[in-house]
């Protein structure tokens, strides 16, 4: 579905990704792992256009996006939750739906906005609350729920688990099963690697710009140096 290939990306002088390659097979969860500042929100904002890569590209179903404009990313199907949430605080909790679906057409925005109300009764109860009066948990499941308002078939998630109580961690990460079980194909950036690897199907490794390691998330998890640098064993 994603296949990302020798991507190096710059911040001015500094090198900040380097020949990174990984794949996103339709239907996986893939986590990406790493510690501050190995550049797994770089490698996030790459592949949803806003920033662009000096070698390499990234192809989604077969085709390049190197040229394409974010905004014809989402209508492709890849939808992307920043970290820190980023929603619009001054705007009700349905004004944040509604600019999720700005690509959409416009026939479909109702069933989408009550998808997404099912999917999160809590979001359906506060529709009409200013988004920035939100608890940090409700305000990750409304850039979650904005993100499904474009009916993407990968979601990119950057750091879902950020400043968020170990309950809501959990419950997180259980919507972010039930969004893979029915249909949405996830690329996770998390530093959490014991929860992102407890989910995944395959996980990557990455170590200031360069991805170090890849297997099976289940291998990672035993994996003895994974353990020591992430695992707090």
């Amino acid at each position: 579905m994603l296949n990302v290939q020798n991507l190096n990306v710059y911040y001015g002088n500094i090198h900040a990704i380097k020949n990174v390659s990984f794949s996103v097979e339709s239907g996986e969860i893939v986590s990406l792992i790493g510690a501050n500042g190995a550049g797994k929100s770089t490698i996030l904002k790459t592949v949803s256009g806003l920033l662009r890569t000096k070698t390499g590209d990234v192809t989604f179903e077969g085709k390049s996006l190197k040229a394409v404009a974010p905004h014809k990313i989402v209508s492709r199907g890849i939808a992307h939750v920043p970290e820190g949430r980023r929603v619009f605080l001054q705007m009700s909790v349905e004004e944040n739906l509604e600019m999720g679906a700005f690509t959409a057409p416009h026939t479909t925005i109702e069933g989408s906005l009550a998808n997404v109300y099912e999917r999160f009764p809590r979001l359906k109860e506060r529709r009409r609350q200013v988004a920035g009066t939100l608890s940090g948990g409700e305000q990750q499941m409304l850039a979650m729920g904005r993100a499904l308002m474009s009916r993407p078939k990968l979601m990119m998630l950057d750091e879902p688990s950020m400043g968020l109580a170990p309950i809501l961690v959990e419950q997180i990460f259980e919507i972010i099963q039930e969004l893979n079980k029915t249909g949405t194909t996830i690329l996770l950036v998390e530093q959490n690697a014991l929860m992102a690897l407890s989910i995944a199907t395959r996980g990557y490794v990455l170590e200031t710009g360069k991805i170090v390691l890849h297997a099976q998330a289940k291998e990672l998890l035993a994996n003895d140096a994974v353990k020591k640098a992430y695992l707090g064993g």
